[in-house]
């Protein structure tokens, strides 16, 4: 079932249009034993849900966690497809009919709610299959996905006008169409999506959203926003439209300054430009793989390792330094913890930090599943 050679290329960075070619990636090393457990496990749980019991329907027979939508089984079926499963494998085949089910006229694929996060796990999903059998689905994903960026001509929540002064200009929320705060995790999908889809860095719409992903930056010297006054950590907040509470310094962490830094690339920015060097800067002073930096717990470490995985391929260094000075292969440490922490049965759950919906072994096998198969690059 699994092709273990096969591989795709990431995203152009620096400004550099993305590409996704046909052909076999030849720079990919072998499938790791806890990658081949992963993908074995994830295929077993296809058409069940969280207790491993069969659902039933004939939708429901094809996903994985069909009550989130699309989204979840097109995020599987992408570290599927990259680790090496064929387009035409049954698994791949059912998920697909899955997805399908949920396009929309409008371009997006979603049905009453979370239309920006689904659409953008979506188009990160299609360019990977063969031919060019989804060049209108892809098409109509990258309208979709800038009409509902809140820009010029919308509203917030409480009917003011999004101004590029605005907080939220720029940015994307989970929902569709419709006044839904953004924040940059939804923004960092939407961008990575137009961007390995074929969306170039200088787009009006990937520039519009590097100026809200900015916003969300603990940076005074490039950061408008009232809560960034004093701040020169670097490091990135959930949403721009965080405030102060009675005073309180507002915190950032490592997943959402992976998000960020990730987003400042695909958006064509340099190594050299000051908010990318703050980042990096503050990822290398709180450099690990036992938490979430910033947290006070463990909650959202798997979504913090694909993250992290991401933004270090995109960054092409294959040993960054931290700020003690200490040399890091970041792959292989990285699967070396990865190994450790795997069930026998294959799957990953943060059992001490359940929200973020990590304490569900699916969602978070997934993150593992895409961290490892950018480790593998």
């Amino acid at each position: 079932m699994l092709a273990v050679v096969m591989g795709v290329s990431g995203p152009g960075v620096f400004g550099e249009p993305a590409t996704v070619p046909a052909a076999v990636s030849a720079t990919l090393r072998p499938v790791t034993e806890t990658e081949k457990k992963a993908i074995d496990y994830l295929v077993a749980q296809q058409g069940k849900d969280p207790t491993g019991k069969a659902l039933t329907g004939p939708k429901e027979e094809r996903a994985w966690m069909p009550q989130a939508g699309p989204g979840v089984t097109a995020l599987i079926l992408k570290g599927l497809v990259e680790s090496g499963m064929k387009a035409d494998d049954p698994v791949v085949v059912k998920g697909l009919a899955f997805i399908e089910t949920f396009r929309q006229t409008d371009g997006g694929y979603y049905k009453n709610s979370n239309g920006n996060y689904n659409t953008s796990v979506v188009l990160s999903l299609f360019p990977l299959l063969p031919g060019d059998g989804y060049k209108a689905q892809i098409k109509g994903m990258q309208d979709f996905l800038k009409s509902v960026q809140e820009m010029d001509g919308k509203t917030d929540e409480g009917g003011k006008a999004v101004t590029k002064d605005h907080p939220w200009h720029g940015g994307m929320g989970y929902g569709g169409k419709g006044a839904a705060r953004p924040d940059l995790s939804n923004t960092s999908f939407a961008i990575e999506a137009l961007r390995e889809s074929g969306v170039p860095a200088n787009d009006p719409a990937i520039q519009a959203a590097l100026m809200y992903v900015s916003r969300c930056q603990l940076n005074s010297e490039t950061n408008d926003q009232p809560f960034a006054k004093g701040q020169t950590a670097g490091s990135f907040i959930y949403s721009s439209s965080n405030e102060r509470a009675g005073g309180q310094v507002l915190a950032g962490y490592g997943s959402m300054t992976y998000a960020g830094l990730k987003s400042f690339l695909h958006a064509g920015l340099t190594k050299d430009d000051p908010r990318v060097k703050k980042a990096w800067s503050w990822l290398m002073e709180t450099w690990t793989l036992d938490k979430n930096p910033g947290t006070d717990d463990e909650g959202g470490l798997f979504y913090y390792y694909h993250m992290f995985a991401k933004t270090l391929q995109i960054w092409g260094e294959n040993n960054p330094v931290d700020a003690k000075g200490v040399k890091h292969d970041w792959r292989k440490e990285l699967e070396t913890k990865l190994a450790a922490i795997q069930h026998t049965d294959g799957s990953f759950i943060n059992a001490k930090a359940q929200r973020w919906m990590e304490g569900n072994p699916v969602l978070a096998t997934t993150y593992v599943l895409l961290a490892l198969e950018e480790a593998r690059r």
